[in-house]
């Protein structure tokens, strides 16, 4: 993939955040995978209605992860035609493959590629992510590529986080953490970039989608709880692996283990009201952006 020109500064904190996510942040994502697909899903089903891609459509699925919705959009469009998967980080791109041979989904193709930096090499007529775009360290240009990829009157469809106020399932766990331990200010591991929130806002993310050429804008609200664990005790461990408080604890490492029995004790004390008779489940709010090009 050929370079689109970012600056340094962009470009640094890019391969930074490829780093986390091919790292600490591909191994956490496994531990966790069933609910990472099961319960983040239901989001993407209901992106994956709105966007209703049509039989004999190419499709491009934005930061893929394990593939799971690429394999999902490869039935939707039919074996005649084919959906590719891309992500930043190699080792999840190894893992989708596998996966999607072992399932034996011949129409789903799979390719590291940077969405900020790649060139776009072939035409879709449906592009789609399910939280796959917002890590980037320059949003304008990886939503460029998204729309050069695309054919004239393509359409996009993709799930990101609204505000963390209203994502009970990752919002309660950080504010109990932050009242235990400092949000460090030096580390040595890699971060995974603008983090999940950096699309919550719909003014910024419509100005975003605008400055790279999209039309038809629209930004739909999709409320429901999700499944975070299936008991109390894997719901507190997906919490302090993942998200706000999980990257609070990830780098403040050694230094806060003398905290982590007290953390242990309040996330069990703050999200006991939770379980219910099949599992952990909270609420969770998000953005479907539709979009199209001319």
């Amino acid at each position: 993939m050929a370079s689109t020109g970012l600056d340094a500064t962009a470009v640094e904190a890019n391969e930074e955040a490829i780093r986390a996510w091919d790292g600490p942040l591909f191994d956490r994502f496994l531990q966790f995978k069933h609910l990472m697909t099961d319960g983040l899903g239901v989001h993407g089903d209901a992106a994956l209605e709105l966007l209703a891609p049509q039989h004999g459509e190419r499709a491009l699925d934005i930061g893929c992860g394990f593939g799971d919705t690429t394999e999902q959009l490869a039935a939707l469009i039919g074996p005649e035609s084919e959906a590719l998967g891309v992500d930043a980080a190699p080792r999840f791109i190894e893992h989708a493959r596998a996966a999607a041979a072992e399932h034996g989904v011949a129409n789903a193709r799979f390719m590291v590629a940077d969405v900020q930096t790649m060139e776009p090499r072939e035409s879709y007529e449906i592009a789609f992510s399910r939280f796959g775009t917002m890590f980037f360290a320059n949003p304008v240009a990886a939503m460029r590529n998204v729309r050069r990829a695309l054919s004239p009157g393509g359409r996009l469809v993709m799930t990101v986080w609204r505000n963390r106020a209203d994502n009970d399932w990752i919002y309660r766990a950080q504010t109990i953490v932050e009242g235990i331990v400092d949000r460090p200010t030096e580390y040595d591991e890699p971060t995974c970039g603008p983090g999940p929130f950096s699309m919550a806002d719909a003014d910024t993310t419509s100005a975003i989608m605008l400055a790279a050429g999209f039309h038809d804008v629209a930004l739909h609200r999709c409320d429901l709880p999700i499944l975070i664990g299936r008991d109390l005790q894997e719901a507190i461990a997906l919490v302090t692996a993942l998200g706000p408080a999980g990257e609070i604890l990830r780098l403040a490492g050694d230094r806060a283990a003398h905290l982590h029995a007290k953390v242990q004790a309040e996330l069990e004390r703050g999200m006991s009201d939770l379980l219910g008779p099949d599992g952990v489940r909270a609420g969770a709010s998000t953005w479907l952006v539709s979009a199209r090009v001319p």
